[in-house]
């Protein structure tokens, strides 16, 4: 390996109980110091003076429904590019291979495109301000309160793992002990989305994803080539030779366990983002249903491009260093650029990061905000009135919530999978039906929810708290045989007993998506005299006139 690639500085060691640190010369470590300073100084600058755009509860919300292809697009890519592609698919894919970032980022750049293809252009001619309002329109107040009340906490783990991502980066490069790092992540996210709103965390995001995937393109380009011995087209065919073949299979281990565990994955990614305010507020602030549409099906393409640059690294350091001298799989990248880069690219990669995280950090903590403001404290006498206020002050608390989670120490995909899972149960399906079916009653939209989150949250602490079992050992004939035996002697039927083992293994996610469209057919068949709730919500959504225009209408 050429010494040209190497940074023998960087070596990792094993540092106090704080966590793992990088042995950095106090020369490197100040210039870090100082162009993350200088770099967090402009992102302020920015969103101080997206601040003077802020007039209106829109404006905060939307960003007055102005941007362009661009601009939607980085902030639509940065939203999405952040901890759990980043660091948290580095890491699951050292240690699963393709299969274990089926969720991110294939299932999630796939989502992209099927939002541009068939719900960012029909919910854009809607003019709404929150998802809530989707709700509130087609099924009316309850539904709205009650879609409200479940998105809301939803959002607190995407963010906690922001939060976190930020903090190893400070514990890595800094020494700084992680709950010191996350709540400076969490004060420096609070400045930047409460001053500018939407508008702010456009502007920065769009800077802070070019800068980003600089640093992607450096980091890929550099570890390969070193490992291709200068070629870096060399290393990434070097990389898949060697690695096993199943690393390189994105099917799932052809088991019921395994087939069932993999859909369930699959699906809370490609479906459970479609109701995310994350990325409805995104095609809200477009400038036309065209805008809309194109951003995201641009973003869904450039997201599995350079998602696959964190997920390379990680399959292979899985060659290069089969035992890595750190603690925990989301510092993979981390180690990667610590061994093969160059100070000053070092340096570039470190500041591509934090953009990275910054940007995400600021959309997830924007989206909760302003349904919390808009859809639920509005409602409230004593808040009307104070719109901008309010919704600054609701950053504040969202952030609080995601303060707090981030200390209850799950890994970062973890936190992504289960706020996914929330919004596939409990939103999906309504969403869907409200649009593209013919829901006839207020229970087709509070019965989906209900049933699909009380279906999720009880097959999933059931699992977590109850009956917790070790990974793998569902799908093991042991367990099976235990288990058959154990329901075939109480029941006295075979037929049964393979039923209940089944039923075991299915995840939470299947569970809370399959009780949802059997809660929306239960609110039919209570409704089932009704006319449609939404015929008027059709024609606005697919009335092609209303493509252009930016006039509120809720």
């Amino acid at each position: 390996m050429p010494d040209v690639f190497r940074l023998p500085e960087l070596s990792l060691v094993l540092a106090d109980a704080a966590g793992p640190a990088l042995n950095i010369p106090n020369s490197l470590r100040w210039l870090l110091a100082a162009v993350l300073g200088g770099y967090l100084l402009l992102m302020l600058g920015i969103s101080i003076y997206a601040k003077g755009k802020v007039e209106t509860e829109e404006d905060f919300l939307v960003a007055g429904r102005r941007l362009g292809v661009f601009l939607a697009w980085g902030s639509l890519i940065a939203t999405w590019f952040g901890a759990a592609t980043m660091s948290g698919s580095a890491g699951a894919a050292r240690e699963e291979g393709l299969r274990g970032v089926i969720l991110d980022p294939f299932a999630c750049s796939a989502t992209l495109i099927l939002a541009g293809l068939f719900f960012a252009g029909p919910l854009w001619r809607m003019k709404l301000l929150t998802v809530g309002d989707f709700y509130r329109q087609t099924y009316g107040q309850a539904t709205e309160v009650l879609c409200s009340i479940l998105i809301i906490p939803a959002y607190f783990g995407w963010v906690a793992a922001q939060f976190k991502a930020l903090g190893i980066v400070q514990e890595v490069y800094f020494g700084i002990p992680l709950e010191w790092g996350i709540v400076v992540g969490f004060l420096i996210t609070l400045v930047y989305t409460s001053v500018g709103g939407m508008w702010s965390v456009t502007l920065t995001d769009t800077l802070q994803i070019v800068i980003a995937f600089a640093g992607l393109i450096c980091l890929g380009y550099v570890t390969f080539s070193a490992f291709g011995e200068g070629s870096a087209v060399g290393g990434v065919n070097k990389m898949v030779t060697e690695l096993p073949p199943d690393f390189l299979t994105l099917l799932p281990i052809m088991t019921t366990a395994g087939v069932l565990g993999w859909t369930g994955t699959f699906c809370s990614g490609f479906f459970g983002c479609i109701p995310g305010q994350d990325l409805l507020q995104r095609v809200f602030s477009a400038n036309s249903a065209r805008t809309a549409s194109l951003a995201c099906l641009i973003s869904g393409v450039t997201y599995l491009m350079f998602g696959l640059i964190p997920v390379s690294m990680g399959l292979l350091s899985s060659l290069t260093d089969p035992i890595l001298p750190t603690e925990g799989r989301d510092q993979v990248l981390q180690f990667m650029a610590s061994k093969y880069l160059s100070p000053a690219m070092a340096v570039i990669f470190v500041v591509s990061f934090v953009s990275i995280v910054m940007s995400t950090a600021c959309s997830a903590v924007l989206a909760p905000a302003t349904v919390l403001g808009h859809n639920v404290l509005s409602r409230f006498a004593a808040f009307r009135g104070h719109g901008l206020l309010i919704e600054r002050s609701c950053v504040l608390l969202v952030s609080l919530g995601g303060l707090v989670l981030a200390f209850y120490g799950n890994s970062i995909m973890d936190l992504l999978d289960l706020n996914l899972s929330l919004l596939l149960s409990a939103l999906f399906v309504p969403l869907v039906m409200g649009l593209y079916g013919s829901p006839r009653s207020h229970w087709s939209g509070i019965l989906p929810m209900v049933c699909g989150l009380s279906a999720f949250l009880g097959r999933y602490f059931w699992e977590a708290a109850i009956w917790p079992m070790p990974e793998g050992i569902a799908e093991s004939p042991a367990y099976h045989d235990w288990l058959s035996a154990a329901v075939g002697a109480v029941s006295g039927s075979v037929l049964l007993a393979h039923i209940a083992w089944v039923c075991a293994v299915i995840p939470a996610d299947l569970y809370g998506l399959g009780c949802s469209v059997l809660g929306y057919f239960m609110g039919q068949w209570i409704g089932w005299a009704n006319p449609p709730l939404n015929d008027t919500i059709r024609q606005r959504a697919f009335d092609r006139r209303r493509d252009f225009g930016a006039s509120a209408t809720t």
